[in-house]
């Protein structure tokens, strides 16, 4: 193995996705010399197999589904179908931007990018195209794939993952969706909105099951309107071909039928093979664990992203990556608080949460120490003119600080920056009440349900 000892980077990051790339530029931000290696694109899941091309998907149906629902506003217009190929090159342009703009950052801030599939060597070194690559630490950031269950073989045809999907060459006229979490129900959306039957299969007893319960129950309404099918509380059995597509058997027996099976049940991490455990590395079922500063048992290594067991989100790998960038520049670092990491799931309507559920809250603080409180859209201008429907529930501790703010409606992800101040400022709700929110928008819902919760409501009920 080739070792050019002149060279040894300040830092060394295995994984150029989002907890890697933010820790790249963070780190030569503050005056680190340091090596990105990536073995597929820069950007990582979110950029290409994730976060962006889905949401492209979601915008489209959106699309759909207003020139479909054209008339109720007054506008005449006609919805003749949708072009998959015309779809995936809006999606593919919005990425390849996106791309192209990263690559110049992480250009622009003397990153050196090495594209090679890299191997931990020792606790200060990766080996990759046949080089040794030193670094005085070593940041491991490998990301995620979709998993299945045993003994259900993702065919990439009839039985699919979602990196298929986000690909697929047509609009399958049915589907199963088995999982009926963030990946799950954003699919389901989108696909209804292309003009798909969908039905979704969930174990637990809800939709999104790691929202809070009134949310999960606003969601499968709005489902059950658009005509999303799904099915709770069983655990899935098996799957076998049909002459046309795919047959799901349920632990009750329960059987359905598609034309594709898309596996949703979440994401894995990338950890084996790499060299991570002969290092010393600990793991638990192939993640890496880290403390609150994101490192490793190993004092050199440190992890970020799907990598560690802490929420899958893109937000939360950019903020990881910066944490350990900024404490080997030896800057001062907080730890972060996942509770108050907003979290979003966007299908229509949009499920957007901060904080803590009302369920938690009570286990926390104890259920007589726990209000709650609800603020139907229906009392919220802009969203009558947006024909959305949903709620804006407070969690808050009795006489203290609101510790969960839960939306369900369109566009509710858009407010989810207000409601990230509000829980970690550990704000009250009659100092949320003093601030004045525009009239009509959809931000004001949030104000109202604070003014609400304060005991002085304006377009509410007592």
């Amino acid at each position: 193995m080739a070792n050019d000892a002149s060279t040894v980077f300040d830092l060394v990051i295995l994984g150029g996705g989002s907890g890697g790339y933010a820790a790249a530029l963070r780190a030569s931000q503050l005056g680190l010399d340091v090596a990105l290696i990536e073995k597929n694109k820069l950007g990582g899941t979110c950029l290409h197999n994730g976060c962006i091309p889905t949401k492209a998907l979601l915008h489209a149906g959106e699309v759909a589904d207003s020139a479909r629902e054209a008339e109720q506003f007054g506008v005449k217009a006609t919805f003749d179908g949708i072009d998959i190929n015309a779809v995936h090159k809006y999606k593919d342009d919005v990425i390849a931007g996106l791309y192209k703009g990263l690559q110049g950052l992480v250009a622009s801030r003397k990153v050196t990018y090495i594209e090679g599939e890299g191997r931990v060597s020792s606790p200060t070194s990766v080996d990759v195209n046949g080089q040794r690559i030193q670094g005085r630490h070593l940041l491991l950031a490998t990301g995620s794939v979709p998993k299945s269950l045993p003994g259900l073989e993702i065919d990439g045809n009839r039985v699919i993952s979602s990196d298929h999907a986000l690909t697929l060459d047509r609009v399958p006229q049915s589907a199963i969706i088995l999982g009926g979490g963030v990946i799950g129900v954003e699919f389901a959306s989108a696909w209804k909105s292309f003009g798909t039957d969908v039905t979704v299969i969930e174990g637990l007893k809800h939709l999104v099951p790691a929202e809070d319960e009134n949310s999960s129950k606003l969601l499968e309404r709005a489902f059950r309107k658009r005509g999303i099918k799904f099915n709770l509380g069983t655990f899935f059995e098996k799957a076998e071909y049909t002459e046309n597509g795919v047959r799901v058997t349920l632990a009750d027996g329960k059987t359905f039928e598609a034309e594709v099976l898309l596996v949703a049940i979440g994401r894995g991490p990338v950890s084996q093979g790499l060299g991570y455990e002969e290092q010393g590395v600990a793991m638990d079922r192939g993640y890496v664990l880290v403390d609150e500063y994101m490192r490793t048992n190993v004092p050199t290594i440190s992890a970020v992203g799907d990598l560690v067991p802490t929420l899958q989100l893109a937000h939360v790998g950019f903020a990881e990556g910066i944490l350990v960038a900024e404490r080997l520049a030896g800057l001062k670092t907080v730890p972060i608080d996942y509770d108050g990491v907003p979290r979003v799931t966007y299908c229509h309507p949009e499920v957007a949460s901060v904080g803590i559920t009302e369920a938690k809250a009570k286990e926390v603080y104890g259920a007589d120490k726990v209000v709650a409180l609800k603020y139907n859209l229906a009392g919220n201008g802009k969203s009558k003119i947006l024909k959305t429907a949903g709620e804006i529930k407070l969690v808050q501790v009795k006489d203290g600080a609101v510790v969960g703010v839960h939306m369900v409606g369109d566009r509710m992800g858009e407010q989810v920056g207000e409601a990230q101040l509000v829980y970690n400022w550990e704000a009250l709700p009659a100092e949320v009440a003093q601030l004045i929110h525009a009239h009509p928008t959809q931000n004001e819902a949030l104000g109202e349900a604070h003014l609400a919760l304060a005991g002085k409501p304006l377009h509410s009920h007592d």
